[in-house]
């Protein structure tokens, strides 16, 4: 696949995630070869360090289940080169809670025959674990 059709599966990716549709959001990702990596400490952050499609999954559903009407995430850049898709992106989304969730992000994914391999997500964890801790 081409640097434009990688483009067009982290879109399509992002755009089921901001709409909330998990199954949907999974599907572009290979099932054999995934890895979700998140900056930071796990002693100050516990959602850092790596995780497999599974343990995605289990995190894509907690953040369904504690926001309002889901969190809504917006590319801000793109830049792409062979299988690599970076993107600048703000989220935003209520909590349960009722705080706010805004953050920003850069992000790398790798694409594969058509599938998300591996994501490097970068974000301010101050914030993250604020709200979502």
């Amino acid at each position: 696949m081409g640097i434009e059709e990688n483009k067009q599966v982290v879109a399509e990716f992002w755009q089921a995630f901001s709409a909330g549709d998990n199954e949907k959001t999974l599907s572009f990702l290979d099932d054999n070869d995934f890895s979700w990596w998140i900056l930071g400490d796990k002693a100050q952050f516990p959602l850092a360090g790596s995780m497999n499609k599974d343990q995605f999954r289990a995190l894509l559903e907690g953040v369904t289940s504690r926001t309002v009407d889901g969190l809504t995430m917006t590319p801000l850049g793109w830049t792409a080169e062979g299988e690599r898709v970076a993107m600048e992106a703000e989220s935003y989304g209520v909590m349960d809670n009722g705080k706010v969730y805004n953050n920003l992000y850069h992000f790398l994914h790798i694409v594969r025959n058509g599938k998300i391999c591996a994501v490097k997500e970068f974000l301010d964890t101050s914030h993250a674990a604020d709200v979502l801790c």
